[in-house]
C-alpha cells in the first residue's frame, strides 16, 4: 500500500501514471475549451504544451517519453498524408506538384539566404542553412483538412507532394552544409548518399508491396493488420535514417505504398485514423508546444530582431509561393488559402535543421564558451516561428477547409436525380465481410446512398434456428459497416422462397443495385443457382454476383469484359459509374475489353464523368475465344464480366458458356458478373421464384411495347 505522503509531487512531475493522465486530460479538454472560443483545436494543444512545459508551469519535462510519443505523432502525420492522398490525382497533377514544390522551396531559400546574409550579417553557409529551414514545412494542420473530409482535394494533394519535395531538398542541403562545416564532405559522401537513397527507394516501392500483399492475404484479423501497418511505417522510417535521409520521408513513402492496400472506406482505415487523431498526433502537438520559450521576447533586441526576420521571411515567402501556384494553375481562392495554410507551418524538419546547426561547434571564445554554427538567437527565433506559423496555419486551414467542404457538399452527387439504393442479400456468415466491403465500395464518395443487408427466412426453415442465424449474420454485417463509419440498414424477411423475398424487397425499397455472393456449391451445371437465377430473370435492376478469392484490398487491377452493344442498354451509364467507383475506392487500375463501338462509348462516358478514371481500352469482339482472358488475367486481378439477360440487345449466345469457362479456367481469380439494368416485360407475381431451366421472364422481342423501348435506345442511346 502506497501512502499519500510517499508520492512525489515535485515539479516537473515524475510519476508516470500522473504524467499520462495529465496528458490525456489535456488532449480531452484543450480542444473542447478552444472550440468554444472559435480557435482550432491544434492551437489549443500547442498552447497547452507551452503552459505545462518547462518554459511554462514546468508540470512536465520534455523527457524521453514525451519525445518518443511526439516522434511517433510526427511520423503518423506524414504516414497519414501519404495514405490518404488520392493517387490518381497525385499522378495527374505530378507536374503541378513539381512546380509548386520547387516554388515553395526556392523562394524561401533565396529570400532567406539574402536576408540572413545582408540583414542578420551571418556568413554564407550559416545563411544558407538558416534559409533551408524557411523552405521546409510540416503538415501540422493536415488533421483539420482530413476532419472536414477534403484530404483528397487537389490543393491538399499539391501541398502534400510539395512537402515531400521541400523536405528532401532541405535535408540534402542540411547534410551538405553540416558536412562542409565539419570538413567531412568529399566526393564519396555524395556517392554514398545517392546509392543508399536509391537502395532505400527500391526496398520501399518494390519489396514492401510483396510483403504487404502476402500478409493481407494470409491474416484478416483487424488487430494483427493494424499492428502490421504500424510496423511497416516505423521500419520504413528507420530505413530512411539508415539511408541518410530524414525519418519523415520514410513514413510518407510507407503511406504511399500502403495507399493501395488500405481502402479509404475500410475498417482498417478507420482504426488508423482514430488511434492517430486520438493519441499520437495530439502528443506530437503538445511536445511542439513544450519547445516554445516565451521568455525569448525579453532576451534583448538581438533575439527579437532575428525572430522578426525569421517570422516575416518564412510567412511572406510561403504566401508568395502559394499565390503564384494559385495564379499559374487557376485554382480557386479557397484552394490558394489551403495551400498557404498547410505549407506555412514550421515544426519538425525546421527544428531538426536548426538543432543540427546549433549543435555544430566551430570554435571557442576566450572565456571558454563555444562558438556555434547557428547561435542561440536563431534557436529562440525558430521556436517563436513554430508557435506563430502553427497558429496562422491552423486558422487559415480551418476557414479554407470549411469553405471547400461546403462547396463539395453543394455539388450534386447524382446528376440524373435518381436516388441509388444498394441491397446485399446474405446467407452465409463467413461471406459477410467481403460482401459488405464491396457493397460499401459501390457507394459514391461521401454520398448518402443507403445500403441494406437482407436475410430471408423461408417456410422450410426451422423458425428458432433461422431467427438465430439471421440475427448473427445481420449483427456481423452492421458491426463491420460501423467500423468504417458507414450505416448498414438490416432487413429481415419471411417469405415462401428466398428469391421471391429478395425480389419483393427490391420492389418495396426501390433498390437500384443488388449485390449477391456466388453460392458456395457453384459448378458448371448449377452456376448461379436457382436463387440468383430467379432474381436475374425477375428484376430489371443492376445485379452484381461476386466471387471472392482474396481480399479486395490486395487486388491490383480490374479487368472488364463488356459484351457487344452494352452501350445501347438503359443501364450503361449506371454500371460504368459503379465500376469506376469501386476502382477508385479500392485503388484499382482499369482495363476494358469490348467491341470498338462499345469502347468508344465507354471513353465518351468516362470523359463526361465528374471524376474521369485512368483506364486502358482494348478491342475484343471474338467471344467464342473467351479463354484469351486466361492469358490477360494476372494473379491479383478482379475479373468483371458485363453480361446480359437473354433476349436483349447486348446478349450473345457465347454468354451461355460462361459457367463452364469461369468454373474450369478462372476458379483461382476473384470475379464479378454484372447484369445491367434492362427493360423486362410485365410479370405476374406467380411467375417468379426458383425458376426451371425452361422458364424465362423476359418478354419476347416480338412484343411491340418492348421493341419500342429498344428502338428508342438504339437511335438515342443517351436517353
Amino acid at each position: 500500500m502506497i501512502l499519500l505522503s510517499q508520492l512525489d509531487f515535485s515539479l516537473p512531475l515524475k510519476n508516470p501514471v500522473i504524467i499520462f493522465s495529465l496528458v490525456l486530460f489535456i488532449i480531452l479538454f484543450a480542444p473542447i475549451l478552444f472550440r468554444k472560443i472559435k480557435v482550432p483545436h491544434i492551437i489549443g494543444l500547442i498552447l497547452a504544451g507551452v503552459i505545462v512545459g518547462p518554459y511554462g508551469l514546468n508540470l512536465l519535462s520534455r523527457d524521453s517519453s514525451i519525445v518518443l510519443f511526439g516522434t511517433v505523432g510526427l511520423l503518423y502525420i506524414m504516414f497519414l498524408a501519404g495514405l490518404e492522398i488520392d493517387m490518381t490525382e497525385f499522378k495527374k497533377n505530378r507536374n503541378k506538384i513539381l512546380v509548386f514544390g520547387l516554388t515553395t522551396f526556392l523562394l524561401p531559400l533565396i529570400a532567406g539566404t539574402l536576408a540572413s546574409y545582408y540583414v542578420l550579417q551571418y556568413e554564407f553557409l550559416p545563411s544558407l542553412l538558416l534559409a533551408s529551414m524557411f523552405s521546409t514545412h510540416t503538415l501540422i494542420a493536415y488533421p483539420i483538412a482530413s476532419r472536414y473530409g477534403i484530404a483528397r482535394n487537389r490543393a491538399v494533394t499539391l501541398t502534400i507532394g510539395g512537402t515531400m519535395i521541400t523536405d528532401i531538398l532541405a535535408l540534402l542541403i542540411l547534410a551538405g552544409v553540416a558536412g562542409m562545416a565539419k570538413g567531412e564532405v568529399t566526393s564519396s559522401f555524395w556517392v554514398t548518399l545517392g546509392v543508399s537513397t536509391l537502395v532505400f527507394v527500391g526496398v520501399i516501392f518494390f519489396i514492401f508491396p510483396i510483403i504487404i500483399r502476402w500478409f493481407f492475404k494470409k491474416f484478416e484479423d483487424s488487430v494483427s493488420q493494424y499492428i502490421f501497418v504500424l510496423g511497416i511505417v516505423f521500419l520504413a522510417s528507420f530505413l530512411a535514417e539508415v539511408a541518410g535521409i530524414e525519418a519523415i520521408i520514410g513514413a510518407f513513402f510507407s503511406g504511399l505504398v500502403l495507399n493501395r492496400f488500405v481502402p479509404h472506406s475500410s475498417p482498417l482505415m478507420n482504426r488508423i485514423d482514430f488511434v492517430g487523431n486520438a493519441l499520437f498526433i495530439p502528443f506530437f502537438l503538445i511536445s511542439v508546444g513544450m519547445l516554445v520559450d516565451i521568455t525569448v521576447l525579453v532576451k534583448g533586441w538581438g533575439a527579437l530582431k532575428v525572430a522578426g526576420v525569421i517570422v516575416v521571411v518564412a510567412v511572406v515567402t510561403k504566401y508568395a509561393a502559394a499565390w503564384i501556384t494559385q495564379k499559374i494553375f487557376r485554382l480557386s481562392e479557397d484552394e490558394g488559402k489551403m495551400i498557404f495554410g498547410l505549407s506555412t507551418s514550421h515544426a519538425a524538419a525546421t527544428l531538426a535543421i536548426i538543432l543540427v546547426g546549433y549543435n555544430i561547434i566551430i570554435g571557442e571564445m576566450p572565456n571558454g564558451e563555444p562558438i556555434r554554427f547557428l547561435n542561440e538567437d536563431v534557436l529562440n527565433g525558430t521556436i517563436l516561428l513554430i508557435l506563430i506559423s502553427c497558429a496562422i496555419s491552423s486558422f487559415v486551414v480551418e476557414k479554407a477547409s470549411r469553405n471547400l467542404a461546403l462547396q463539395e457538399a453543394s455539388k450534386p452527387v447524382n446528376k440524373s436525380g435518381r436516388k441509388d439504393k444498394i441491397l446485399i442479400p446474405m446467407a452465409y456468415l463467413d461471406s459477410v465481410p467481403e460482401l459488405v466491403d464491396l457493397g460499401l465500395f459501390l457507394k459514391p464518395k461521401k454520398s448518402e446512398t443507403p445500403v441494406y443487408a437482407l436475410h430471408i427466412t423461408t417456410d422450410e426453415d426451422d423458425k428458432d434456428l433461422a431467427q438465430n442465424a439471421s440475427k448473427k449474420i445481420l449483427e456481423k454485417a452492421t458491426m463491420h459497416a460501423a467500423a468504417t463509419e458507414n450505416e448498414l440498414i438490416p432487413l429481415t424477411r419471411f417469405d415462401s422462397s428466398v428469391s421471391k423475398g429478395i425480389v419483393y424487397t427490391i420492389k418495396e425499397q426501390n433498390i437500384t443495385d443488388v449485390l449477391i455472393g456466388l453460392h458456395q456449391e457453384s459448378n458448371q451445371k448449377i452456376f448461379l443457382g436457382p436463387i440468383a437465377d430467379g432474381i436475374v430473370k425477375s428484376t430489371s435492376e443492376t445485379i452484381f454476383i461476386y466471387k471472392s478469392v482474396q481480399p479486395i484490398n490486395t487486388l491490383n487491377r480490374m479487368l472488364v469484359a463488356v459484351t457487344p452493344k452494352a452501350e445501347l442498354e438503359p443501364g450503361f451509364a449506371h454500371w460504368f459509374e459503379k465500376l469506376t467507383t469501386i476502382a477508385s475506392e479500392a485503388g484499382l487500375s482499369m482495363v476494358f475489353f469490348g467491341h470498338p463501338a462499345t469502347l468508344e462509348a465507354l471513353q465518351a462516358q468516362n470523359k463526361q464523368s465528374a471524376s474521369p478514371v485512368k483506364a486502358e481500352f482494348r478491342p475484343f469482339s471474338k467471344w467464342e475465344d473467351f479463354l484469351i482472358f486466361s492469358r490477360e488475367l494476372h494473379q491479383n486481378d478482379l475479373f468483371v464480366i458485363v453480361t446480359s439477360r437473354k433476349g436483349h440487345l447486348s446478349y450473345n449466345i457465347h454468354l451461355d458458356k460462361l459457367p463452364y469457362y469461369l468454373t474450369s479456367y478462372f476458379g483461382q481469380h476473384s470475379f464479378l458478373i454484372l447484369y445491367p439494368k434492362q427493360f423486362l416485360a410485365e410479370q405476374n407475381d406467380q411467375e417468379f421464384g426458383e425458376a426451371s431451366e425452361t422458364e424465362t421472364f423476359i418478354g419476347p422481342l416480338t412484343d411491340f411495347g418492348h421493341d419500342k423501348k429498344y428502338l428508342r435506345n438504339i437511335f438515342n442511346p443517351n436517353k
